[in-house]
């Protein structure tokens, strides 16, 4: 079975109902406290592309505006970067195994890709 790795904030509760749906569901993860230990460019390029969404949908709304990446015109490479140099605007959880990739929004939205 393929490990799977949960970014995750503690502070989230959305992240925290996705971690313990997965728990129940017989998985430990990986965590990966992103906060503490942000992707970089090359991860998050990777993430973005195993969720099949452009980098702006990986963005929290409040949080990009305050990190200033919520510009129309910047771009796919930009946001990276700001995310990455930024973690605070990625959107949580993010759920991983194998080459395949969810958002914990909601949780059981996680549940596509055990």
């Amino acid at each position: 079975m393929a490990e799977v790795t949960i970014y995750h904030n503690p502070r989230c509760a959305t992240s925290r109902k996705t971690l313990e749906l997965l728990r129940k569901r017989g998985v430990e993860p990986a965590i990966v406290e992103y906060l503490k230990t942000p992707p970089n460019e090359s991860q998050l390029k990777h993430l973005v592309k195993m969720l099949g969404i452009a980098p702006r949908a990986l963005l929290r709304k409040k949080e990009a505006k305050e990190a200033g990446l919520d510009k129309p015109g910047l771009t796919d490479a930009q946001i990276i970067a700001g995310m990455a140099k930024h973690p605070i605007a990625i959107e949580r959880p993010i759920v991983v195994k194998g080459a395949r990739a969810a958002l914990g929004r909601p949780p059981e939205a996680v549940l596509k890709i055990l």
